[in-house]
């Protein structure tokens, strides 16, 4: 509930871009659709035409498919976000964890692949580099909030000493 985060993790031809990978620190909201919207509206404004020059900084290659955590409601967020960008000819899919479900945007039901396919196997390792990549930072910024805010609630605590506990405690 609180420091919500989210990650972005880009793969090229079935392997990971790390250099291109993101972090977000999402604001005032709690609510996954929220955020996914936040996220996409944040990273979907460097590829808008009207922003070019810039786009080619910000990514290596335009994306031809966002896949987003969650099943229809995810969807339905990521493909607003997608929609009110201007930005076209991006495809979007949720993988839902439960059933490993594929979820498409304007789709009642999802898609369901064998389980032992390749294709399944890739969204799985993309989606789970993207949960590791955001508790990593979820948990980063967690733990430098805690330390400073319990040293620093602690009177006559001089940088020295909460130096040395640091160093104590880790």
């Amino acid at each position: 509930g609180t420091d919500v985060v989210a990650s972005m993790v880009v793969f090229e031809d079935g392997l990971a871009k790390k250099d291109q990978y993101r972090r977000f620190a999402i604001e005032g909201t709690t609510d996954d659709t929220q955020s996914i919207h936040q996220v996409l509206t944040r990273r979907l404004k460097y590829l808008r035409e009207d922003a070019e020059i810039e786009s080619n900084q910000k990514f290596s290659y335009r994306p031809s498919l966002l896949i987003v955590d969650g099943g229809q409601p995810q969807v339905t967020a990521a493909a607003k976000a997608i929609q009110e960008s201007g930005v076209q000819d991006i495809a979007v899919v949720g993988l839902a964890k439960r059933l490993e479900e594929i979820w498409l945007p304007h789709q009642d039901f999802p898609i369901l692949l064998p389980r032992a396919t390749d294709e399944l196997f890739l969204l799985q390792r993309i989606r789970d580099e993207a949960h590791r990549f955001a508790i990593t930072f979820h948990r980063s910024k967690r733990s430098k909030v805690m330390l400073e805010s319990l040293l620093d609630e602690i009177p006559q605590l001089g940088e020295t000493r909460r130096a040395a506990l640091l160093d104590q405690i880790g």
